[in-house]
């Protein structure tokens, strides 16, 4: 949930604010029942897995354990007035729009626990879903296989020097470790702890496109017991994911945030990119020259574009890059949600049919012209947008009153 700091910004946004080393005033909370709490925590957990997926959950009996819960909690929340309202400005993915029905008969009063075991998977832990213990999907025991079966490394001693270099890096502060979290990468020449141990990803190699459209790649992981495994790197992502304990090694220093230049030690986040849209829609036909989408992706901004016409977030059209900036060490989610917040007054308000006919509200397009979204990214650069948003009748940031 997010609550409002500082001239109306987030604690998410004041976070990444600190992080540039600006000031921010004390936050204050706002208030919700513990019931909304829960409704927008379950939504989250759907949203992720759309984000990772590029679908929203499904039903069916061939489908992980967890998309079926979140299929199941998709239907109950589309079909309760009163969590739409709850949610209804949080759904950037449109996954409220609607989509096939689900099993018939669920209540809508159920808890998670109650869901699974209507789905006949009651061997479960108590807890959030993300942490079932004990159903594991086909992919996942797949990838337990893969970390446990692992062998002795012949040439160690070439690597033995660069753990003992790390720790004594992390020993006196010039590393720190970070949560491995879903978005996060896997990178030749980078560390890891997995299980308590530390991992070195001594290679890669080339990536491909698995049997579920999914790009994996097979690596040399080394770990500092003399042991190694040639897993592939989405089995070792799902280790670190599912670990409580796993995280990544990183250099401390923050970096920049925006450069053409990355200096030694900085660990590339993603690519802020800009878009304009070719759609021939009245509205967007109308106002092309100042209406823009800015989103942040991790990956390859043009494999991010390559199906655009099949998808309503970029309005069913091609679209063109008219601008990127590249950052280092920021979490891409927080910084999006700062610049969306900052053009939040400018954003278009349009409604596109999907290819399935459904009715999608894209979230991320906003009537803005280049040269303000650029002056935005300046002032995120040099730590002096904290207060700013834009103005659409001045067509310019300013300070906020609030």
């Amino acid at each position: 949930m997010a609550r409002h700091g500082a001239k109306g910004f987030t604690e998410e946004d004041d976070a990444l604010l600190a992080e540039l080393g600006v000031d921010v005033e004390p936050k204050s909370e706002a208030s919700r029942t513990p019931r909304e709490e829960r409704i927008i925590a379950g939504f989250e957990e759907i949203q992720r897995f759309a984000a990772e997926h590029g679908r929203a959950p499904q039903h069916g009996e061939d489908r992980d354990i967890f998309e079926r819960l979140y299929a199941v909690r998709l239907d109950r929340l589309r079909e309760q007035a009163d969590c739409r309202v709850i949610i209804d400005a949080l759904d950037h993915q449109g996954l409220l729009a609607g989509g096939a029905p689900g099993p018939v008969g669920v209540p809508q009063d159920m808890d998670d626990d109650e869901l699974l075991a209507q789905l006949g998977l009651q061997d479960t832990a108590p807890g959030d879903i993300t942490d079932l213990r004990h159903v594991r999907s086909a992919a996942e025991k797949r990838a337990a296989e893969e970390i446990a079966n692992r062998q002795q490394c012949m040439d160690f001693d070439d690597f033995k020097p660069l753990f003992d270099q790390v720790q004594k890096e992390l020993s006196a502060g010039l590393r720190q470790t970070r949560r491995f979290e879903r978005k996060s990468e896997i990178a030749p020449g980078r560390f890891y702890i997995l299980g308590g141990q530390k991992a070195y990803v001594a290679s890669m190699e080339q990536p491909s496109v698995n049997e579920h459209g999914n790009v994996d790649a097979r690596l040399r992981v080394i770990f500092d017991n003399g042991t190694e495994s040639n897993l592939l790197m989405r089995s070792l992502q799902k280790a670190l994911q599912q670990d409580p304990a796993g995280r990544r090694i990183m250099e401390q220093s923050a970096g920049p945030l925006f450069t053409d230049q990355n200096e030694e030690g900085d660990e590339a986040s993603g690519i802020v990119y800009v878009l304009r849209s070719k759609s021939d829609h009245p509205t967007v036909a109308a106002h092309r020259d100042v209406l823009h989408k800015i989103g942040v992706t991790g990956g390859d901004v043009a494999r991010r574009l390559a199906n655009a016409k099949f998808d309503p977030t970029f309005l069913m059209a091609d679209v063109e890059v008219v601008a990127t900036y590249e950052l280092f060490n920021v979490s891409r989610t927080r910084l999006e949600k700062l610049i969306h917040r900052i053009f939040g007054k400018a954003r278009l308000d349009i409604e596109i049919k999907d290819r399935f006919g459904q009715p999608v509200i894209p979230r991320e397009w906003f009537l803005a012209p280049l040269f303000v979204i650029d002056e935005a990214i300046g002032k995120i650069r040099d730590g002096t947008i904290t207060g700013h948003i834009y103005d659409p009748e001045a067509a310019a940031l300013r300070k906020s009153a609030d």
